[in-house]
Order: structure tokens, then sequence, then C-alpha cells
């Protein structure tokens, strides 16, 4: 079934000037927040994946308005891939304030973090997690200052592009789509101090990194390196979407 915004304009006006309720951003204060931003192919979903074996992490379960799809031949379900509900009660939670952050997508869907999610970890004493874009970030760190942006990086653009290949056939039109995007990332990741660096290099050293950022260790010489690959990364892949 395609996916259809009935109440589109309404959306559009509360989400052009949304504000988080009070009793939102209490439980906001109360809930340790870690969101992971990448390039594709840059390994997040994994280390979330490994993240949560600890028992220390609570994922965060989107809501959306789409209709659920089936994918592999399985239908998705409630509290997997996401909490599927209607315009209507999405809506309604919005005018309440009770969502951290919601977007409008390609004018098809409404999806985001609602508060209830939140609530979840804060009840559950555990550390709230989940990947996330980096414009969802900026409206997140303006709505909680607290919230912990970790940019997970590719240690070279050559193992990048490594891993990217391997992820299967990909159109050349496709690709370089989303070189382009991650070209964009790289400079926001350059132009806001609230994200912290983290180099997948390796894995189990990765998962090790984002734990000590979690719990407030910061290493300024990792931080300092991140930087640079950054820049690094992001010069390499306009090279790259420009020869191609």
């Amino acid at each position: 079934m395609e996916n259809k915004l009935n109440r589109l304009a309404e959306f559009q006006e509360i989400l052009g000037d949304y504000h988080i309720s009070n009793d939102s951003k209490a439980i906001l204060n109360q809930t340790k927040l870690v969101f992971l931003i990448s390039v594709t192919a840059g390994g997040r979903n994994t280390i979330i994946s490994e993240l949560l074996k600890n028992g220390d992490f609570h994922y965060i379960v989107s809501d959306t308005t789409r209709h659920k799809r089936i994918n592999n031949g399985i239908m998705e379900q409630d509290g997997q891939e996401y909490w599927f509900r209607s315009e209507n009660e999405i809506l309604a939670d919005l005018k309440a304030g009770k969502f951290l952050e919601a977007a409008i997508i390609h004018n098809q869907q409404v999806s985001g973090i609602s508060i209830r999610e939140l609530t979840k970890a804060h009840q559950k004493h555990k550390i709230a997690i989940n990947e996330i874009e980096i414009v969802g970030m900026h409206n997140i760190v303006e709505a909680c200052p607290g919230a912990i942006a970790i940019f997970v990086l590719p240690p070279s653009f050559e193992e990048w592009m490594k891993r990217l290949d391997g992820r299967g056939d990909m159109p050349k039109a496709e690709k370089k789509r989303r070189l382009q995007n991650a070209i964009l990332e790289f400079d926001a990741a350059l132009k806001h101090d609230y994200y912290k660096f983290v180099i997948n290099n390796d894995f189990h050293n990765s998962v090790d990194k984002i734990i000590e950022i979690t719990n407030g260790n910061v290493d300024i010489k990792n931080q300092n390196a991140g930087i640079e690959l950054v820049k690094k990364l992001q010069a390499d892949t306009i090279n790259w979407v420009d020869l191609n």
C-alpha cells in the first residue's frame, strides 16, 4: 500500500514551530541519550547491536505513520522496526509536545522519537540509544543539549569504499548520491562541536570507545584525530564525486 499523508498541512504547521512540553523536558533531563551518526556503511548499526547485548542500553524504537512492509517475506512488527501509529495519534502527541523530534519524510510519512520510548529507558535505568541523521541530531541537541552525539567514522576512504562495495551491486548513480550526502554529513561534523568521534577500524575497540564516551571519558587526542580524519574523508569524497 502506498504511503500518503492525509493531514500533511497540519503536520507542516505544527513541526514548523514545534515545542516539547515541560513534562517531556523533565523526562529528557533524567534520561541519558546517545545517538550514533555515520555515513553509509560506517558500521553504526552493527555497533548498536553489540552495545545492546551488555544490558545497559535501551534501543529507541521510533514512531511512524507509514504502513508496515514485508521484508524478506516477513511482515514488520510493532515495537521492532517502528511503532506503527495513525496520523491522528501522532498529530495529537505532537500537539501535546510528546515527541523529542519528528520529521516529514518525502511528504509521505511522519517519523519521530516519542517521549514514551525515553520514559521506558528512564524507568529501566538504562541509556537510550539509536542511530540518527544529521538534521535529526541538530533538532535533538536544540531540545536536549545533554544528548551525546557520536559520529562513527570509517578508518580511511579506501576501507570505506571496500565496505560499501562489499554490500553488493549498487548502481553508480546511487553510490554517487550516497557519497554526495556523505559530504554534507562530514561538513556538519566539522561545523558542530557537539560531535564526538569514534574511528571504526576495529569493531570491539569502537564499542569500548563509545562506552567510554557515554560514561563521560572523552580522549582529546582521539577527538583531534577524528577531526583530521573527517577532513581527509571529505576531501577524498569530493574528489571521487568530481571524477564520477
